[in-house]
């Protein structure tokens, strides 16, 4: 039985055998695999502490970069994390760090790491577009008029 992925099964299953494997392996976060629904994580909650320690400790450390005199290292640090920025003009990574240290800030006070998952997300699609020239060439191209209204997607 692999110890960082095992199938939900094992947890229904083989419940303190794969436990105990688990805890024996060091407790690593294990991901707890499903043929009907997303995966899970299982992890200890003084792990899910320190990640939260972490998050916070490196949003508080982004926050004085940005607020230091040193621009040019900013952005060269910013490169450095995310390569695709490249693709950005300066104006939109200055948008970008700004954006991801408010949903930084934000997703730490609500403990939820969804708000940096979307800026960064968004944001490198945003690059995405950039390094096709195609893709750049259409999306930026004029509208064609009105199409009309768009129905309301069904849940």
């Amino acid at each position: 039985m692999s110890v960082g992925e095992v199938p939900f099964s094992d947890i229904q299953n083989k419940g303190k055998a794969t436990l105990s494997a688990w805890q024996r392996s060091g407790a690593r976060p294990l991901r707890v695999t499903r043929r009907d629904d997303e995966d899970l994580v299982l992890m200890t909650a003084a792990r899910a502490d320190q990640e939260r320690e972490v998050l916070a400790a490196a949003t508080a450390m982004v926050d004085a970069l940005l607020h230091s005199d040193d621009g040019d290292l900013v952005r060269k640090v910013v490169e450095a994390a995310f390569p695709w920025v490249s693709y950005l003009s300066v104006e939109e990574v200055a948008d970008f760090v700004d954006e991801l240290i408010a949903s930084l800030r934000a997703g730490s006070s609500l403990d939820n790491p969804a708000p940096p998952a979307r800026t960064i997300e968004t944001w490198r699609h945003t690059a995405e577009v950039y390094a096709d020239p195609e893709l750049a060439r259409i999306l930026s191209a004029p509208s064609e008029g009105d199409f009309g209204a768009v129905s309301v997607p069904e849940l």
